[in-house]
């Protein structure tokens, strides 16, 4: 147990070593990539959490957009610097959150998807609708960015590719990291168990729908932390970068990675950014191939692309 202990930390440490490496050898859109990867595997880690509850939630994406716009309107008219509008915009989603538990978990199954799909284009039509304070259809521009203020030093921006990767990196790292203590605790378990056996985890006392809750809200803050750095490093929000068509690339991506351990969502995100990068040609037929794609994992790898080494293996 040591060794496999001892063998994981080896493989965790050269796997940081090369993403704090990778920057400095790649170009600047190959930079923007990076970035964009990184907080979508925050995203796909987030989402995981609410899975483990048994429901799959379509308003993930616009709870990261509600954090965004909290986060763009307490830097940008209210003043507060980015350090402290990020954290609060996340608390911002976790509310939001909390309020849509009430009505979302007295259902279950298709009747929880339709539910999360109709509040979440709700919250997108009203910034649509709103030009004060969101700005409407055109959105907010002129987001700030992240600073660093050293005395005898001078000023740190994180607008440039390379100083926002590592602002990312960090906050990305210590948020994985809390996500994967949670889910490794007691309370982690108790979702696995409502997961699998809900009326057993209620018949010996375990109260579903105040754990269903708390993983959304814990869910929809570490999502509302990957909107926040999402805005600051374009610089700019609109309504439609939260639309459902963005949701149904995050599922592809916690599908076809695997929802069966904490890194294969981590995996399908990485694997399908790559394989998107490489589909730029296809243009409008994207869509249609990962349509194909989610089609074919469900059919060849209900375990996902996490799956591969066990059959591998076999």
């Amino acid at each position: 147990m040591t060794g496999t202990r001892n063998y994981q930390g080896l493989k965790l440490v050269a796997l940081l070593d090369f993403l704090i490496v990778l920057p400095f050898a790649l170009k600047e859109h190959r930079q923007d990539f990076m970035i964009f990867l990184l907080i979508n595997a925050l995203v796909v880690v987030s989402y995981r959490l609410m899975v483990l509850t048994g429901e799959w939630s379509l308003a993930h994406v616009v709870l990261m957009g509600v954090a965004a716009y909290a986060s763009t309107l307490l830097s940008k008219m209210a003043g507060l610097s980015v350090w402290m509008s990020m954290p609060l915009a996340a608390l911002v989603a976790a509310g939001v959150a909390l309020v849509l538990s009430f009505p979302l978990f007295r259902m279950k199954g298709m009747y929880f998807l339709i539910g999360s799909f109709a509040a979440g284009e709700a919250i997108r039509l009203t910034w649509n609708h709103f030009q004060y304070p969101f700005g409407g259809s055109r959105g907010l521009w002129s987001i700030p960015s992240p600073r660093i203020v050293l005395p005898g030093v001078g000023t740190i921006e994180f607008f440039e590719p390379v100083n926002y990767y590592f602002f990312t990196l960090v906050i990305v790292v210590v948020c994985l990291w809390i996500l994967y203590r949670l889910e490794n605790s007691r309370f982690g378990l108790t979702l696995h168990s409502i997961h699998w056996r809900d009326v057993l985890a209620e018949s010996i006392g375990v109260n579903t729908w105040r754990y269903k809750t708390l993983a959304h809200v814990v869910a929809s803050f570490f999502v509302g932390i990957a909107g926040a750095l999402h805005t600051h490093y374009l610089g700019s929000i609109t309504p439609h970068e939260w639309n459902v068509s963005i949701m149904v690339y995050v599922l592809v991506w916690v599908i076809v990675g695997g929802t069966r351990t904490f890194g294969g969502p981590i995996i399908g995100v990485a694997a399908l950014s790559l394989f998107d990068e490489w589909l730029r040609f296809a243009g409008e037929f994207r869509p249609l191939i990962y349509g194909l794609i989610l089609s074919a994992a469900i059919m060849y790898l209900p375990d996902g692309l996490e799956g591969l080494t066990s059959w591998i293996r076999a």
